[in-house]
Order: structure tokens, then sequence, then C-alpha cells
């Protein structure tokens, strides 16, 4: 695995940076031993230290945890035992995934925007459109439901959108304030009958 290690008003050593290598090295590839490139980025933020872990373990399929501590070593393993649980939490479907190929054609290619925050206690009105900071292009893949929260939690984000395996129809999977998992499958999804009877809310805990 390919691995960057870089500071942000700090100065990573050569001792920090053998740690990184030989900690995060270890703890990725005893769980999956085909990442393909990681990025460690610590910063200092007043009082503490953060540690930001990024690792590309495939096609669409990215590992990230962050921590925060009074040194940057005690930064990094707490990040690095964070995405250490979640490999071991999903170390049988991982192991799975590397020998499934999928057929090609599978993704959806989507655009992916991140507009502007609103900033301050400025009331936010209709008028005009929201500003995009970036633009870039995305898959969305086909996977099972599990799949998807797998990838959600592997990555730590809020929220995914998908194909759903089964019938082809976009879904999203997102976490809820209650710490449970929501799954939303829109009636008459691509591929899967409008009529099709089932429960108009779905979640389950995690």
């Amino acid at each position: 695995m390919q691995l960057s290690v870089t500071g942000k008003q700090i100065d990573v050593g050569d001792a920090l940076r053998d740690h990184i290598e030989t900690t995060l090295d270890a703890a990725v590839s005893k769980y999956f031993d085909k990442a393909i490139e990681g990025s460690v980025v610590l910063a200092r933020l007043a009082h503490l230290f953060r540690a930001d872990i990024s690792v590309h373990l495939g096609r669409n399929m990215l590992l990230q945890g962050h921590a925060e501590a009074g040194d940057p070593y005690a930064a990094f393993d707490a990040a690095c035992e964070r995405i250490t649980k979640r490999l071991r939490r999903y170390k049988r479907r991982l192991r799975d995934h590397r020998k499934v190929t999928r057929p090609e054609g599978e993704a959806l290619v989507a655009s992916q925007y991140i507009l502007a925050g609103n900033e301050g206690d400025e009331e936010i009105t209709d008028e005009g459109s929201p500003v995009i900071v970036a633009e870039m292009a995305t898959d969305i893949d086909t996977v099972t439901v599990g799949e998807a929260v797998m990838r959600m939690d592997l990555a730590d984000v809020p929220a995914v959108l998908f194909r759903n395996s089964a019938h082809g129809g976009l879904n999203m999977v997102y976490r809820r304030s209650d710490g449970n998992v929501g799954w939303i499958d829109p009636e008459g999804a691509v591929g899967r009958p409008a009529a099709a009877p089932r429960q108009r809310a779905k979640s389950h805990s995690h």
C-alpha cells in the first residue's frame, strides 16, 4: 500500500513517520491485504493534535477515521484503533468482497457537487441558486443494502446513495440521530414495481 504522511503546522519526524507507516500497514493488511493507497494528515489544533486517516481499499471502497489527543502519537493511535475496529467488524464481508468480481457497466456515473454553507444568522431565502464550491464525477455502485451500510461505516460518512442489486433502483442508507441506520427505498424505483407491497419506513440498529 502506498502511504503518504503529511503535517499541518507540525513537523512529522522520521520516528513518527515510521511508527505511522508500520502501524497502519499492519492494521490494514491484517484484514484487507490489497489496499491501493492511504494517507495520514496530522494537524495542530490549539492545544490538541488531530490525526485523519484515509485508505482506499478498492474501487469506491474508502476507509476513514480521525481522532484528537494531546500529542500526535496518541492522536494517530486512537484514529488507527477506530478504523481497526471497523475492519474487524466487517472482516468476513471484506474477505468475501475480494472474491467477488462484478461485471463492468453496473455503476451509474453521476455528478457530485459541494455547495457553499450558510454562515451567521442571516435569513435563508429561496432567491437565486446555491453557490457551487466544487464539482466532481462519482460512481453510484450496484450493491446490496448490507454492503451499502458497510461502505458507509468504513468511510465514516452520514449517508450512501446506491443502486439496489435486488431491483436496480436508487436507494439510500443514512445514519439516524438515534444511532440506528435508516434505509430509503422509493416506490416505483427503476426495476421495481410501484405496487410491490413493503413497509414504508425501514431502519435497523447498528
